[in-house]
């Protein structure tokens, strides 16, 4: 009788998910997540709640000998990902904590109606070892503001307690059946004995919640029946907002383990200081029409360079630095050099009103010229009548009365001005490096003091080196043996770590350059990054409006010593010989709507053929989130342990964090694991991240800030 009620639950699910097809209304957000990190208000068990979008959140949660963390984020409204790292005390005699990582998905196929639910579809551990995995559709359906109630079917580790059926055959997970994990093993999705699950939370507060859930998750793990106490399918627990982006829960599981969650989140559209804190800019320069037609000052060899000191300081009072001016009766054209501002809508719009408040009022037309890495990206033109008009209207009529141009099709722009090169900059500062995910220690870091310097020699010219020096750590400390059958192109790292002496993390002389309208060229020399030294070129076709670019590059390269110093070691490694050339040809598009792809075709470190797939959500205000995965002609044998190279990506502004506007920005990397297949060289100043911010479609994602 309770299979029959069971099935027919099952049945109501599936029509309420087909009613739910029509009259679609907004989907339900929370700020919960479930023991697995996933958007949820129940325990163990998936509901179809969202998180809001653009949500990142990262849980840490702990029962006797269980740990998990989860990073999640909600990449669209229905669509969220997240990534665990979980600790398993006791589960195999080989490990005292047995450590494995895994990516979950969730997909919300209908939204909640007056009558009808939310339904998700979704995969927990859908690549990785399976020791997590399963597949679930669930139904949620909010009851008033505070109830919501949870019903759903589900296969793999959630169809594990008293099953309901069974469709197809599934694969027993076990651990000498796990291999390198890392697989998509998608021939046992959905697949096998399946149960429905079911649950409720209640808001009782605004700061308390209660939940309830019905439990499919046996805990059986490679017929450990240890792992966990079962008194009871039943699981329940208390939550706590502390603060709107901090939550902590305690809970109970089938009636006999104790356990407890902190949740930390942010959403990276909602700055930490609405609206900035910078000084207002000036207001723009209103001309007397009738001085307008005046040009007796054209004659004037003083007034000139007049003009040019006027515009130099209001610049820089604003934080620009001028580079070239050229003005003439009608026009006037400027090169800039914007070093402070992460919104380039935010350094056009405050020279446009320098220029308004420093120029004659004959000159009508106004060009200004980007230049980056000492190479002119793009020229915007804009009306002086029309930045006169449009000073309190919105923003986005002042950006459809832009014009941005390449340079080179735009005509001259002007010379360098005395003094701007050569020119020296340097910054001093601690660095922390980090190793995340090893199996015998999940955290290792460095700790240390780096001191960088860039020496501008002319147009397009630099030297650059960073030198770093190491104060405390533990990056070195790996004991285990490195047994890569490919040539050990970074699973050496820690040899790079062992150093206590002040190293060279890189030196090079580079010259970036226009091959042509629409074409970048870069080349670069030197110690390119810690482990390698050489050279390396590469071209970029980028039209200034277009959304599409492609690029090409040729490195040829070597293995540089242990210590950093100025000696390269031998290719021969116990994986075999380090080749010298590698490249790649690559393909970035703006897909619009914040989403951002890149493809890369080419050789690798290693010597493997083979391509990278990486998709971005970039945010106006500059963060960026994506993930990465490399496929190359490798093994999954040969790889090792993740079977490919894959991971997930950020930048952080810095401006986001502290309110005022800066360039500098803070990226990294998280990786399941560091092996040699599927690497690249790590150049600093490639082309298509240093020109791009540069060019329309970037620009207009932050044309909010024009006015500012």
């Amino acid at each position: 009788m309770i299979r029959k009620r069971k099935i027919v639950g099952l049945g109501v699910i599936c029509g309420t998910a087909l009613g739910s097809m029509s009259g679609l209304a907004d989907p339900l957000k929370t700020k919960l997540t479930n023991n697995y990190g996933n958007p949820g208000s129940l325990i163990d068990m998936p509901t179809a709640e969202s998180a809001p979008d653009g949500q990142l959140a990262t849980s840490v949660m702990y029962f006797d000998g269980f740990t998990r963390t989860t990073l999640s984020f909600q990449i669209t409204d229905r669509l969220s990902g997240s990534f665990r790292y979980t600790g398993t005390r006791n589960l195999t005699p080989t490990f005292g904590t047995y450590y494995d990582r895994s990516f979950d998905l969730k997909f919300r196929v209908f939204n909640e109606t007056t009558w009808t639910p939310a339904v998700s579809v979704g995969l927990r551990d859908f690549i990785g070892t399976g020791l997590l995995s399963g597949e679930y559709v669930v139904a949620t359906k909010s009851i008033g503001d505070r109830l919501r109630l949870t019903g759903g079917v589900g296969w793999g580790r959630l169809g594990s307690y008293a099953s309901d059926g069974s469709i197809g055959t599934r694969t027993s997970f076990t651990f000498a059946g796990v291999g390198t994990g890392g697989n998509f093993n998608y021939d046992d999705w959905f697949q096998g004995d399946y149960s429905v699950f079911g649950g409720a939370s209640f808001q009782v507060t605004d700061k308390f919640s209660v939940s309830a859930e019905y439990s499919t998750d046996n805990y059986d793990v490679a017929q450990n029946q240890d792992l966990i106490k079962r008194g009871s399918p039943w699981n329940v627990a208390l939550d706590y907002r502390w603060r709107d982006d901090v939550h902590l829960r305690a809970f109970l599981l089938h009636g006999e383990e104790l356990g407890a969650q902190l949740t930390f989140s942010l959403n990276p559209k909602n700055p930490s200081v609405p609206g900035g804190t910078e000084l207002a800019p000036l207001p723009v320069g209103v001309r007397d029409q009738e001085s307008a037609a005046d040009l007796g000052w054209a004659t004037q060899p003083s007034r000139r360079q007049a003009i040019t000191s006027g515009v130099n300081r209001s610049l820089a009072q604003a934080g620009i630095n001028l580079e070239g001016i050229d003005v003439e009766g009608r026009s006037a054209h400027v090169t800039i050099r914007n070093e402070r501002y992460d919104a380039g809508a935010e350094a056009l719009g405050r020279t446009l009103r320098s220029l308004s408040r420093e120029l004659p009022a004959s000159v009508e037309s106004l060009h200004v010229t980007l230049m980056t890495n000492g190479i002119p990206a793009s020229t915007m033109t804009f009306g002086r009548t029309d930045l006169e008009r449009l000073e309190n209207a919105p923003a986005r009529e002042a950006l459809a009365a832009a014009t941005f141009t390449d340079t080179l099709r735009f005509g001259d722009y002007p010379d360098p001005l005395p003094g701007t090169y050569p020119r020296f900059e340097w910054t001093i500062g601690p660095y922390l490096r980090t190793s995340l995910f090893d199996p015998d220690n999940p955290f290792r870091a460095d700790i240390g003091v780096r001191a960088k310097a860039v020496y501008h020699l002319g147009s397009g010219w630099q030297v650059a080196g960073s030198v770093a020096q190491k104060v405390i750590g533990n990056l070195d400390e790996v004991t285990r043996p490195n047994t890569s059958q490919l040539p050990h192109v970074r699973s050496d790292s820690s040899q790079y770590n062992k150093t206590d002496e002040p190293y060279l993390e890189n030196l090079t002389i580079a010259k970036y350059g226009r091959l042509g309208p629409d074409f970048y060229g870069r080349l670069s020399l030197g110690y390119l990054e810690r482990m390698y030294a050489g050279v390396s070129g590469e071209v970029l076709w980028k039209p200034v409006n277009s959304r599409l670019a492609l690029g090409a590059e040729v490195n040829y390269a070597r293995p540089r010593d242990f210590d950093q110093q100025f000696g390269l070691r031998s290719r021969v490694t116990p994986g075999g010989v380090i080749p010298e050339m590698t490249g790649h040809l690559s393909a970035y598009y703006d897909f619009g709507n914040g989403f951002h792809g890149q493809l890369d075709a080419g050789r690798y470190l290693a010597g493997d053929w083979g391509g990278t797939i990486t998709l971005d959500r970039e945010f106006k205000n500059g963060w960026k989130i994506g993930a990465f995965a490399t496929f190359t002609d490798v093994s999954a044998q040969q790889f090792g342990e993740g079977s490919f190279d894959k991971g997930i990506r950020f930048t952080i502004p810095l401006s986001w964090v502290i309110g005022q506007p800066t360039t500098q920005k803070a990226s990294g990397v998280l990786r399941p694991l560091t092996r040699d297949g599927g690497q690249r060289l790590e150049v600093n100043g490639r082309l298509y991240e240093t020109i791009r911010d540069s060019h329309r479609p970037d620009i207009a994602k932050s044309w909010g800030k024009f006015w500012r």
